[in-house]
């Protein structure tokens, strides 16, 4: 019982639910939003009526109609996820990168090994008296 605590109590599960609880209230707001106003337009645009936004061949039925809405569906929903989701978290991630790098110290440079040779050698010859 104490792991399934603490696995439900990780940010990410809560998070996760939350983003659930919220897509599918989104959903039912786009879904209301194409059947109440787009599927209207369309069937307004395409001559009106219960068969408009469809054609008929041979009697089959090609509902473009539906195809359009749901193509609009499509786009609203993920204009709407990427600008209230993903475009906010990636503005914070990148201010919580910068403020990392500038929390950083810097690394001191690592002197080349022939370089520290060399110094080495000039110091031990500045201790040598000169005759």
């Amino acid at each position: 019982m104490k792991g399934f605590r603490e696995f439900i109590m990780r940010g990410n599960v809560v998070d996760m639910a939350v983003g659930i609880v919220i897509g599918a209230a989104f959903t039912a707001v786009v879904t209301a939003l194409v059947n109440s106003f787009i599927n209207p337009l369309i069937k307004l645009l395409a001559g009106g009526g219960k068969v408009a936004g469809a054609i008929t061949i041979n009697d089959v039925k090609f509902d473009w109609g539906a195809f359009v809405s749901t193509v609009i569906y499509f786009l609203l929903v993920a204009a709407v996820i990427y600008f209230l989701v993903v475009l906010p978290i990636n503005k914070l991630r990148e201010r919580r990168d910068r403020r990392l790098r500038k929390e950083e110290p810097e690394a001191p440079q690592e002197i080349p090994a022939d370089v520290q040779l060399l110094t080495e050698i000039r110091d031990l010859l500045r201790r040598e008296p000169t005759p």
